[in-house]
């Protein structure tokens, strides 16, 4: 992918995680009900998408196919946070992120589970 997805692109690319390959038409409806976008303004979004190479249109039908999964774009946004905020260290992201809130025995247990798997 060429460059960083801004949040109206990540919008796109949620209705296509969310509900798979959709039509340009079909996206806009959607985030006209959700954000109130006009047809014009989704269909610029999807452009910038296709052009960072994170959307695949096929015709006919401008039908889009999402390229990144979630997850790969969750992974490379967690690195960026722990680069710009956080010197690399993503122990430090960790205690900021248990320093701030009061989490619940249920988050805390699975907290422990997934560092018992990544061990």
């Amino acid at each position: 992918m060429n460059g960083k997805l801004f949040d109206s692109e990540r919008r796109v690319m949620e209705c296509l995680w969310d509900e798979g390959d959709l039509s340009a038409r079909e996206i806009a409806e959607r985030l006209n009900k959700k954000v109130g976008w006009s047809k014009t303004t989704t269909y610029t979004i999807i452009r910038k998408c296709v052009e960072k190479g994170a959307v695949a249109r096929k015709e006919p039908g401008f039908i889009c196919h999402a390229l990144l999964s979630r997850e790969s774009v969750r992974e490379q946004e967690t690195e960026e946070l722990i680069q710009r905020n956080y010197g690399g260290s993503a122990d430090l992201l960790v205690a900021s992120l248990l320093g701030s809130r009061k989490l619940s025995s249920e988050e805390i247990s699975r907290m422990k589970e997934m560092i018992e798997k990544w061990r």
